[in-house]
This record gives C-alpha cells, structure tokens and sequence, in this order.
C-alpha cells in the first residue's frame, strides 16, 4: 500500500513546486530574463533540485521560461507591443473560427432537438450549459495579492476559452488555441481590474450567440471580446518603448 502512495506524494509535491515557481515568474520575483539558479531556487523553496528541474520543463512548456545550451533557463522576457499585436492577431483568427464552428454545430443540433436526456445534462442542452458554467469568472481572491489573487481567474478564463474551442470539433484547431498558452503571458504583464465582471458577461454574449445556431452572431461576439480584453491590457505599454 505504501508504494501505491508514493506517486501520488510525488505528484502533489511536483505540482506544488511548479505552481510555487509559476507564481514567481509571474509576479517578476524572478525578473523577466533574468537566469534562474536551479539549486538556489530548490533551497528558497526547500526541497531538491529534481521537482525544480521539473517545473522549469513545464514551465518552458508554457512559455515561460526558456532554457539555452550550456546556458541553463531564464525567465521568458515580457511580450513586446509587436508581439502583442501579433497574439491579438492569432487569437482573432483562431478563436472566431472555433466559435463560428460551434454556433454551426448547434445549428444543425437545435437546443430543443431532443437528443439530450431530458434535463439539460446531455446533448446540445448540455455542451450550452457546460459552457455558460465555464464563462462565469472568480473575482479576486480576498486576503491575497499578485498572482495568487488573480489565478483562479485566469484558470478559468483559460479553461473557457479551450472548451470552446475543444466544441469545434476540429482538434488541430483547438490545439492550435491551447498551445498559444495566451492567458499567462497576458497577465505577466499586468491584471487590468476592469477584467473583473466585464471578462464573464463577455463570455456569457459569446455563448448566448453561440446558443443561437448563428456563426455570424458567435464569430462577432468572440471577435469583441477578444479586442476589448487587448484594448483592457493596452494601458501597459503606454511609455514603455515597443518593440
């Protein structure tokens, strides 16, 4: 029974540790591009090096960190405006064409179709419910500040966004949509308050337009949700200079 357990520890411990580094990363305690001192970070966090190695795997995964030859990792540097816009760009392209997929889905599969079990837990009734649960937003965490009061939220922007891409049924697409791993890096910059509140009703319109059958309808909604979340993360490069 004990070494049934042992994985279970070790995974907790290694989830653990890649939150614990993530959270780091994210509130610049360990600065953009800054190199980051393996065995250091394993003593701030007291454990071994190994879970610290990897973590900084997933989180290169992410894109968060990069690792070079001979070199080790180092914090990813923060997105630039022309990579921003470029994010902005991809998301708009990718994001509208899975939710003009979804509203096509729901077009041929009608709300009151019947072929859900009768209580909205299967069927088209079900995959609209699942999604307007998934658009509804945590606010702040109270009591916290810096990332730990905003990953929730960010969790679960992410999660919305992947499900419904994941509805298009195109899997490249909602592959496509996962690996930009857009959330993070967005919020590496700073948290704009005014996501909090805006972001779910946002998502809410985007569902309602999806529930209509009408990928016109779908593709706009995501459309001005995306620009509005951008032009709500705009502030931050006011005075910085823009590569």
């Amino acid at each position: 029974m004990n070494g049934l357990l042992r994985p279970a520890r070790r995974t907790t411990l290694a989830d653990d540790v890649y939150e614990s580094v993530r959270t780091l990363v994210m509130d610049h305690a360990v600065a953009p591009g800054e190199r980051i001192n393996i065995d250091a970070l394993a003593r701030r966090l007291e454990v071994s090096p190994t879970p610290v190695r990897e973590a900084l795997a997933r989180l290169e995964s992410d894109g968060l960190v990069r690792k070079r030859p001979l070199a080790g990792y180092t914090a990813a540097p923060l997105l630039t405006r022309a990579e921003f816009d470029e994010l902005v760009e991809m998301r708009l392209i990718l994001e509208t064409a899975s939710a003009r997929r979804v509203a096509e889905r729901f077009a041929r599969r009608p709300i009151d179709g019947g072929d859900g079990d009768g209580d909205g837990s299967g069927g088209p009734a079900g995959e609209l419910a699942e999604l307007r649960r998934e658009a509804e937003l945590p606010d702040q965490v109270p009591g916290t500040e810096g990332f730990a009061a905003i990953a929730a939220f960010t969790a679960q922007d992410a999660r919305f966004h992947h499900l419904l891409a994941e509805r298009s049924g195109n899997r490249m697409l909602h592959s496509a949509v996962v690996r930009l791993r857009a959330h993070l890096h967005l919020f590496r910059l700073h948290f704009p308050t005014a996501h909090y509140g805006t972001s779910a009703r946002e998502h809410l319109r985007i569902v309602d337009a999806v529930g209509t059958g009408d990928p016109d309808a779908a593709g706009a909604a995501i459309r001005d949700h995306l620009l509005a979340a951008a032009d709500r993360h705009l502030p931050f490069f006011e005075g910085t200079r823009c590569g």
